[in-house]
């Protein structure tokens, strides 16, 4: 979706950057996991068709994706992004006959970053940025029944299961966003910066510049490679 290409969401525990190229092959890695597959309900993509995927998902009118960074590792550009993926979050605006629906979707790919408040947070943040940017009113997550940690995680921001679907083993859960929620919702995200992107990474290319100019070591390295 072109609405969050330069838009980054800044939290206590996750950072969400728009999906871009560079973090492709991270994601191409997670996704031959076999457990993230059935997690999914994925199916293994090569890695010209996750690039292929990747811009499709960017330039989708219906289709929101943030990837999900560590921020204690990612903030004062300590690591490129590709280095402190966690995850991803997207919101899906299927519903033709209702732009008010979105269906959302959180992976902790990162196994040590599972259980630790990264997929709550970043839930929140993505459900307040459709809220107050996609106006989104209601909310719909479907997840396999042997999830139970994304179930019973949902239902702690609200959410209720109304229905079940034992064909492809799937529970849906809803929720509508009162003004009483969406107070609540934006209470609980009150804590998040939006910056520019591109911002960001002129910032981390300048950086990354003066450590080289005020380390002779870096230098002197460079100056052995040529």
């Amino acid at each position: 979706m072109k609405i969050n290409q330069n838009t980054v969401l800044q939290g206590k525990r996750v950072t969400l950057v728009p999906y871009t190229s560079a973090h492709v092959p991270r994601y191409h890695e997670w996704m031959q996991s076999e457990e993230l597959q059935r997690l999914t309900a994925s199916e293994p993509l090569s890695l010209e068709q996750e690039y292929e995927m990747q811009r499709s998902w960017q330039d989708d009118a219906d289709k929101c994706t943030f990837i999900v960074l560590d921020t204690e590792r990612w903030s004062g550009q300590a690591c490129a992004d590709e280095d402190c993926m966690v995850g991803d979050v997207n919101l899906f605006l299927t519903d033709a006959e209702d732009p008010t629906l979105g269906e959302i979707e959180i992976m902790i790919a990162e196994p040590s970053y599972r259980g630790r408040g990264f997929g709550k947070e970043a839930t929140l943040m993505m459900m307040s940025y459709g809220v107050r940017n996609l106006g989104i009113t209601k909310f719909e997550a479907k997840i396999g029944q042997e999830n139970e940690a994304s179930i019973c995680m949902f239902k702690k921001l609200h959410f209720k299961e109304v229905a079940v679907n034992s064909v492809f083993q799937e529970v849906t859960l809803r929720l509508d966003v009162s003004d009483q929620e969406r107070r609540w919702l934006l209470e609980q995200t009150d804590h998040v910066e939006e910056k520019s992107y591109v911002e960001l990474k002129l910032e981390e290319e300048n950086t990354i510049e003066r450590r080289w100019n005020s380390d002779p070591r870096l230098q002197g390295a460079q100056g052995l490679l040529c």
